[in-house]
């Protein structure tokens, strides 16, 4: 158990926002989290409210629980490790894997394999999702990133959150975009009667989400090969948003057509870059991975149908 100690120069309206202006450690969720648990004193006093005002000279006290062991099993399942060094990891995801364990998935996710492939990874995101910064969905490929460490993880964690992490994306949609390109911005929270799906919102019932989209390629009035570079992570946010301006993603169950005319199991949605400053060195880092093979057939046979030169994402 680790305990530390904080004099406040100046007053601060909020006690979550002191705690993270003492330390880089923490992020400001899991500070909450150790805020409301009561690991938080006051001038002596037990303060749970991470809102809480911090008067100029208070003795702030935080206690820090020790580690928990991790509760996911390692596995040995195959992974593509993009890049790897004592700090991050950044893989590209094969489709059918879920990216931490939950809602059923106990064994066969990213989590359990990267228990077994890596040395280290994070404790910030608990017992059940150590490493993981940020997810994409089942069926969705591509990369993302892992933290090996705490202070990796609170640096990785901020960038996404201020933006400097791009995340560039490429899906096939049905029918035919009007517009070349373009910025999608929504309220975007759970859906009011189905609790598994998301859905846009009006106005303060869901947080912010901001999709940019550019036109790759039109494949007559069928299909449409778009870019998309997500300003926001919501969860499903490229999925409901192609649902929401009317061209969802093709082979995409939950939020776009029943009916699949081209038989895809699972979305056409890829996650090809990431964009990304070490945390440690502090260099500029930009990573790649081509689109999967299924995704590419179909580029291939549409390329075909209409008598276009194949694009090369």
């Amino acid at each position: 158990m680790d305990k530390r100690l904080f004099v406040a120069e100046t007053a601060c309206k909020r006690l979550d926002t002191f705690l993270s202006e003492q330390t880089d450690e923490f992020t400001r969720s899991r500070l909450k989290k150790l805020i409301e648990d009561g690991n938080a004193l006051v001038d002596g006093i037990v303060v749970k409210k991470a809102g809480a005002d911090v008067k100029a000279g208070a003795r702030v006290e935080l206690t820090v629980p020790d580690a928990v062991e991790y509760a996911v099993q390692a596995e040995n399942i195959p992974l593509d490790i993009v890049y790897q060094d004592a700090d991050i990891a950044v893989v590209n995801k094969a489709k059918g894997m879920t990216v931490h364990v939950g809602n059923g998935n106990e064994s066969g996710t990213l989590v359990n394999a990267l228990l077994y492939a890596l040395d280290s990874l994070s404790g910030i995101g608990g017992v059940l999702r150590p490493g993981i910064v940020h997810r994409i969905d089942k069926d969705t490929t591509g990369l993302l990133v892992v933290a090996k460490n705490d202070k990796a993880h609170v640096s990785l964690a901020t960038q996404i959150a201020e933006k400097t992490c791009r995340r560039t994306y490429y899906a096939l949609l049905e029918g035919n975009l009007k517009t070349d390109d373009g910025r999608i911005v929504t309220d975007i929270g759970r859906h009011p009667t189905d609790r598994t799906k998301m859905a846009v919102l009006r106005d303060g019932e869901g947080k912010i989400a901001i999709t940019d989209y550019q036109v790759i390629m039109r494949f007559g009035s069928e299909y449409t090969l778009c870019k998309f570079v997500l300003q926001t992570g919501r969860t499903h946010q490229i999925r409901v948003h192609a649902k929401h301006i009317g061209y969802p993603i093709v082979g995409d169950l939950t939020y776009g057509y029943k009916k699949q005319k081209l038989g895809v199991d699972g979305q056409l949605l890829h996650a090809a870059a990431l964009e990304l400053t070490h945390p440690v060195s502090g260099e500029r880092m930009t990573f790649n991975a081509p689109i999967p093979p299924v995704f590419e057939e179909i580029l291939i046979k549409l390329s075909k149908k209409y008598g276009v030169e194949t694009p090369q994402i």
